[in-house]
């Protein structure tokens, strides 16, 4: 399959959590984007949400005011699946509801017109979305994570019938738009990023629902041990420069003892039930002298120190 010669334009398909961030990335580098939602309200809201990140970034230095000024003219926002027949690259970024993919992949391939490029930002394979497309060559899963503007990852997965050209071509997209993306070379539900994260969570959610330790200490166990280490090491060059051998043979010693479970904890139930009562939201941290609204603002603030890490980093790399 050809594809296109050169992005001129990009549809966003949801402007929720993952698709007003992918609407601002590609925005920022340059390429009008049509925002496309349910209703006025909810895209005005997007907006909104972009109009105050673009401030932040031009508060870190990210983005000068004109750039932003200019980013936030590029987007375009709609209610009509038409207006994104004329683009060159949709991303498809509504909620986990695989009958309303189904629909909206059918609409794409109908509405866009070849060598278009349909791309999944959910965590769903390419093939779980095919089912009613006809050219399925052009669909693709490019797995965005949030939020989307700061966090540099986004997971590029083929399926089974998507063109081998098709791949190479939404990686040169997204380095050129400032993403890191990484291949898989076969489908896996969950892809990298979320199988690791939760077979992590497993095992934090075993350790506290069988009283090994307290929902704070695992927190801190990570976040001032291997947690800082993890955004210069991966597992596995972790693994390669502590010494193979030695972590092969820990590895033997501790596997058998991890937790194996094939659903989350009753306890985990039992507290989301208790909270629900008690018209709280759930948690099994104790939050009752916390922030949380806080604690998501220091991890975005977090998140903008490593963007800014990146930039010297490939500044350097050009000097």
């Amino acid at each position: 399959m050809a594809t296109p010669a050169r992005l001129d334009t990009v549809a966003v398909l949801g402007n929720g959590i993952i698709g007003h961030g992918v609407a601002q990335v590609f925005a920022v580098a340059g390429t009008p984007v049509t925002l496309i939602g349910r209703n006025r309200i909810s895209l005005e809201a997007a907006l909104e949400r972009i109009r105050h990140s673009l401030a932040r970034f031009q508060a870190h230095g990210l983005v000068g005011a004109d750039a932003a000024a200019a980013a936030l003219g590029r987007i375009a926002i709609s209610t009509a699946l038409e207006d994104a027949a004329g683009a060159d690259l949709v991303v498809e970024a509504v909620t986990e509801d695989l009958a309303l993919k189904h629909h909206l992949f059918e609409q794409l391939d109908r509405l866009c017109a070849p060598p278009a490029v349909l791309a999944s930002s959910s965590g769903q394979p390419a093939s779980k979305l095919v089912a009613r497309v006809v050219r399925r060559e052009r669909v693709v899963a490019a797995h965005f994570w949030n939020p989307a503007q700061l966090i540099p990852l986004v997971e590029v997965c083929a399926g089974p019938q998507t063109a081998p050209d098709v791949v190479p071509w939404i990686c040169d997209v997204l380095r050129g738009v400032g993403k890191q993306p990484v291949v898989l070379e076969r489908e896996i539900d969950g892809f990298i990023g979320n199988r690791l994260q939760f077979a992590l969570l497993r095992e934090a959610w075993s350790l506290w629902a069988n009283g090994v330790a307290s929902a704070e200490a695992i927190d801190q166990a990570v976040k001032t041990s291997f947690g800082r280490r993890l955004a210069i090491t991966g597992p596995i060059e972790s693994g390669d420069v502590g010494g193979l051998e030695t972590i092969r043979a820990f590895g033997a010693f501790l596997f058998p003892g991890l937790d194996t479970s094939t659903a989350p904890p009753a306890a985990l139930d039992a507290r989301i039930a208790e909270a629900k009562a008690r018209g709280e939201a759930p948690g099994i941290a104790d939050w009752s002298r916390r922030d949380r609204a806080a604690l998501l603002d220091e991890r975005v603030e977090e998140l903008f120190r490593h963007l800014l890490r990146d930039r010297a980093a490939a500044e350097a790399r050009r000097s």
